[in-house]
């Protein structure tokens, strides 16, 4: 039986993604994002709680992660949990959980405590997806081309 992994979150940009061009030519976007709940606990005060999970996008939603989005900014993203694990300076085996984006909906501007964004939408949300293939990715495709 095979297995399943997705991930599916909606929150909001802790910081300005992080764009490297690996050797390859191939973007990679790395972002922090915030989903927030609030309940009542047992004396009935309202209580918020903040998860912050790990983005990465890669190859053409990277770039438009780059072009598009910035702190504060409101995303959907759908993708699957990924771990890797490397040896620090000092040798000891560090692992880091991170959501890789196959799908990304931006889900409209800014929030407004946070100041201007570079992202202006002309309608409400703009959807993109991960192409299968990484041969696929950029060929033939011009700014103008983008979805939204």
């Amino acid at each position: 039986m095979a297995g399943v992994n997705k991930v599916i979150l909606v929150g909001n940009l802790g910081r300005d993604p992080e764009i490297r061009t690996l050797e390859s030519g191939v973007k990679v976007a790395t972002f922090s994002l915030a989903t927030s709940e609030s309940f009542k606990d047992r004396e009935g005060n309202r209580q918020d709680k903040t998860e912050w999970h790990n983005i990465v996008l890669w190859r053409g939603l990277a770039e438009i992660a780059e072009r598009y989005l910035a702190k504060g900014n409101t995303i959907y993203v759908e993708g699957k949990l990924q771990t890797r694990s490397w040896d620090d300076k000092d040798g000891n085996k560090r692992y880091t959980t991170e959501i890789v984006g196959q799908n990304m909906t931006m889900l409209g501007g800014k929030r407004e405590e946070g100041g201007g964004s570079s992202y202006a939408p002309s309608q409400s949300s703009s959807t993109t997806q991960a192409p299968q293939e990484a041969s696929s990715i950029g060929e033939g495709m011009e700014p103008d081309d983008l979805p939204f």
